[in-house]
């Protein structure tokens, strides 16, 4: 049982070397992560974006629902 949970650790570790990830392992601080807080500065003007244009739809169809249903 411990040959295989050890094994499996192993596997792991050698799959996640194969990784590429959004960062450089060389920098240091803040630069380090600046893909992944650029990226994530996207998705929230994104949903801001879209929640704003929803909402307004939002409206206007309620103004027009409104305005049959009188």
């Amino acid at each position: 049982m411990f040959a295989k949970i050890s094994t499996f650790f192993s596997e792991v570790k050698s799959e996640l070397q194969k990784c590429s990830w959004p960062w450089d392992p060389k920098e240091r601080g803040v630069k380090k992560y600046r893909e992944l807080i650029d990226s994530t500065t996207m998705v929230v003007v994104a949903m801001l974006l879209l929640s704003g244009f929803v909402s307004l739809w939002d409206l206007v169809m309620m103004a027009i629902v409104g305005s049959l249903t009188k």
